[in-house]
């Protein structure tokens, strides 16, 4: 249970205290509670973009299929889905950095 709150937290894998994220896109390099190295090598963060792809499709299916429902136009779906792609974002991009270290964690712990 502790790592999911973790997990909803953004807190490291490791001790499920220290924080990810120092601001809304800036990360901390290393936790500042037990030390662990959040970004081990360049492009290690590659593989978040499937989760984020996965959550963006998670998030955009519902409203899509409400809109095709209500009957609303393909142009009309397409435009509220892109509003709420971007306005969610940010949530997305921070989320799947926070599932990839937590994932990666638990394969290869360091």
């Amino acid at each position: 249970m502790s790592k999911l709150f973790a997990i909803v937290r953004e807190r490291c894998p490791r001790c499920a205290t220290g924080p990810i994220f120092a601001g809304l896109f800036k990360m901390n390099r290393r936790c500042p509670v037990c030390g662990l190295e959040f970004e081990r090598e360049q492009g290690y963060f590659v593989g978040a973009m499937y989760f984020s792809y996965a959550l963006a499709i998670a998030a955009v299916l519902p409203i899509i299929a409400a809109m095709l429902l209500l009957g609303f136009a393909a142009a009309s779906i397409y435009i509220v889905s892109c509003l709420f792609l971007v306005a969610v974002s940010p949530f997305l991009f921070r989320f799947s950095r926070v599932l990839w270290i937590h994932l990666d964690q638990v394969i290869d712990p360091r």
